[in-house]
């Protein structure tokens, strides 16, 4: 997850409203001079506060207590009241002849670049900070129980990746979504109000519609991008869902996990279904399912510690000729869970000064999962510092998609050979082809499994956003949801005394969703080209561009762009396209599917 300097949660792209936009705003006919003055004033403000904002943001997150929460609160409402005012300064603009293309797209990033946009009444936009804060930090400080007992969040995430007891799995899976989320429902109705409120100042529907207008399209464009390429991916999904109920079924039987319908959700190894990978040895194919090594164990075996696990991912990007990080990388930044303290664990990366202060905040553990995870977040990282040397108001990701795509297509080169090539693995445990659909549906178990997931979440929002979703409606929408993209169900029976979307951090956090979807099959259009680039001929699936520096300095060709052109000028620079597709997807995952296919023979699919 990206934390972007001051996009300090996006929620102010344009941070503090200068007196310029206060005495212009009486003018009849707005100049383009006017605009390029107030967007100057915008950027240099904006570069001004962050730092500050940024620290805020930091202390709370690495350290949750009533007076770090007052602190953000009170930052983020500063934050969001002087964002809303400066997006509204920018829409003023709207309809200046003569404005410069670069001046266009600063003024449209300002009007569009807000989160949760507050009204811009007195107050407001300190209610409304008073409330986001209160739900992150409820999340962050949120525990589950197993066997009774007190777990905190990142514990109760681990243990669903390990326990095969059904009860033990209802247990945390219950308790996490019901001491979590429900208690959140009510401010949650509320922040939806509010930030509504703000996006109608900003000309926009809601709030939903605010978010789909950040992709160089319409909202209404974007809607149908995404539904396009879930359509693109879906029957690989339904393939891998006919086969993974089989398997569970075959391991708790029917009163556990029936043949038919949907997929109960805490047999999958995570808390909220989004990957599954947790539960390969439950699908493992015989034979090929055993693909000879597990990196937990190899890194366990190496005597891998926490920060050095960070510095092999260092190590990667910078055999792709990426510079060092900087000394302060590994003063700042929270690599491990402090033990005296609380903290919020979801893992995220930062870049408190727009320049080199670059941190990720994690509570790694010595698994694979997070040896994957700081490869993602060292690309936030790496992007972030790429195009540093921006505009202050370009720096961000082409797209939202983008940022979360990086890290994610480096992590693709996670594959055999390049464990040998670091001294993880050896040679002669290389596995063989005929392992090849063992590590597919490894893969396929946490990037395919992801793909409505990664959909369904803004979906609900946008409902909630429209209307279209009442709060007397939250739960059974969501349930709704789930079923109708996931095929999964809860374990137990939910009404609307539950908010089961709060007990997922993105939710109480306000970050948008959307962009993980885009991330899952950008990351494959990346990956793709990287290898062509690199002259790789043998399997998608097994090729690492480990040590290419000719695609590091494509890579950071694109990178150094940030969001100063619309996204597909972007993606064209890197992939030689410019339309976002689930088809390289498809592709790295063809073998796999055919034998799903053939596994899945006379099984009924669907749910």
């Amino acid at each position: 997850m990206l934390r972007h300097t001051i996009s300090f949660a996006a929620l102010s792209l344009a941070l503090a409203a200068p007196a310029l936009a206060q005495t212009r705003a009486a003018t009849a006919k707005p100049t383009a001079a006017e605009a390029d003055a107030f967007v100057a004033e915008a950027e240099k403000t904006a570069a001004m506060k962050s730092l500050d904002w940024s620290r805020v943001a930091w202390v709370n997150a690495t350290y949750i207590t009533d007076d770090t929460d007052a602190l953000a609160a009170k930052a983020g409402a500063e934050s969001t009241e002087m964002g809303v005012r400066y997006a509204i300064g920018a829409a003023r603009f709207n309809d200046v002849a003569g404005l410069s293309p670069d001046t266009r797209r600063k003024l449209d990033l300002m009007r569009s670049g807000l989160t949760l946009p507050a009204p811009t009444r007195p107050g407001a936009a300190e209610q409304l900070a008073t409330l986001t804060t209160k739900q992150s930090s409820f999340y962050g400080k949120g525990k589950g129980t197993l066997d009774g007992k007190p777990i905190n969040g990142s514990d109760i995430e681990a243990a669903m990746g390990t326990s095969r007891d059904p009860a033990k799995l209802q247990e945390m899976w219950t308790s996490w979504h019901d001491n979590v989320g429900a208690p959140m429902r009510t401010d949650y109705a509320r922040v939806v109000e509010l930030g509504n409120q703000g996006a109608k100042e900003l000309g926009y529907a809601d709030v939903g519609a605010l978010w789909r207008s950040g992709y160089d399209m319409p909202p209404a464009e974007f809607a149908k991008t995404v539904d396009r390429i879930w359509s693109e991916v879906e029957p690989l999904y339904k393939a891998l869902h006919t086969y993974t109920r089989w398997k569970l079924n075959e391991k708790y039987g029917d009163a556990v996990q029936p043949k038919t319908g949907p997929i109960r959700a805490d047999l999958l190894g995570n808390m909220w279904a989004q990957e599954w990978g947790n539960i390969y040895d439950v699908v493992a194919p015989k034979g090929a399912g055993d693909v000879g090594y597990d990196v937990e164990a190899l890194l366990k075996a190496k005597s891998y510690d926490p920060v050095r696990m960070v510095k092999q991912g260092e190590a990667f990007y910078s055999s792709l000729g990426f510079a060092p990080l900087p000394e302060t990388f590994y003063q700042r930044s929270q690599i491990v869970k402090p033990a005296d303290r609380e903290v919020i664990c979801h893992a995220s990366a930062w870049n408190l000064d727009a320049k080199d202060d670059i941190r990720i905040k994690m509570c790694t553990k010595v698994n694979g999962d997070d040896f994957v995870t700081i490869h993602h977040e060292l690309g936030h990282n790496y992007y972030q510092r790429a195009y540093n040397k921006q505009p202050f108001l370009y720096q961000n990701g082409a797209n939202d998609g983008f940022h979360e795509a990086i890290g994610d297509f480096v992590a693709l080169s996670i594959t055999p050979n390049y464990l040998v090539q670091i001294g993880l693995l050896e040679q002669n445990k290389v596995p063989s082809a005929d392992k090849d659909i063992g590590l597919l549906l490894r893969q396929g178990m946490d990037k395919v499994a992801f793909l409505p997931f990664g959909l369904l979440i803004d979906k609900w929002r946008w409902g909630v956003f429209s209307g279209q979703i009442k709060p007397s409606g939250y739960q059974a929408a969501w349930d709704a949801l789930r079923l109708q993209y996931q095929g999964i169900k809860p374990p137990v029976a939910r009404d609307e005394t539950r908010f089961d979307p709060g007990a997922k951090y993105h939710i109480p956090g306000q970050t948008p969703y959307a962009r993980y979807f885009l991330a899952r099959v950008l990351q494959f259009q990346f990956y793709k080209t990287a290898c062509q680039q690199a002259g790789w001929t043998g399997p998608l699936h097994r090729c690492s561009f480990y040590g290419n520096k000719e695609v590091g300095a494509k890579l950071n060709a694109m990178l150094a762009m940030g969001q100063s052109k619309p996204w597909p000028d972007a993606l064209q620079a890197f992939t030689g396209t410019r339309e976002m597709s689930g088809q390289a997807l498809v592709e790295y995952f063809a073998p796999l599917k055919a034998w799903l296919d053939q596994q899945n023979k006379g099984k009924p699919s669907g749910w």
